[in-house]
């Protein structure tokens, strides 16, 4: 079970491949962005507080490394599981967001089952069609 370690690049060298920043950092800029979304979606029209800016930088920090797990260890699942996992991210993620400003549950499940499922389908597409 041989892999090759470096690809060669025009002057001949061995050029290895740069992935591991881009796996870190592309999460980190989603988590980032995503507390600060969160942040100002908890404040419901008054103005900033310190706990708001807290829950902020707590979601974020959970994205980030939910989303880091995610990309650094999602080559070991199948196809199917990470298309999924991807979607059960984002769908929690998007329903946690959207229960910040709506009071229902149901509507907040709802959302938040519906834009998961889109993105395991895409996803799903995207790993199928690159695999």
């Amino acid at each position: 079970m041989a892999a090759h370690a470096a690809i060669p690049g025009r002057s001949g060298r061995a050029v290895r491949p740069r992935h591991l920043p881009a796996a870190l950092g592309v999460p980190l800029v989603l988590g980032v962005l995503y507390g600060i979304y969160v942040a100002f979606m908890a404040r419901d029209g008054s103005t900033l507080t310190g706990w708001n800016v807290l829950l902020g930088v707590l979601c974020g920090l959970i994205a980030t490394a939910l989303g880091a797990l995610l990309v650094r260890n999602g080559g070991a699942l199948p196809r199917e599981l990470r298309a999924g996992a991807y979607g059960a991210l984002f769908g929690v993620a998007m329903g946690f967001m959207h229960s910040l400003g709506d009071p229902s549950i149901l509507r907040s499940v709802t959302m938040g089952t519906a834009l998961g499922a889109a993105l395991a389908v895409a996803a799903f597409y995207v790993f199928y069609t690159r695999e």
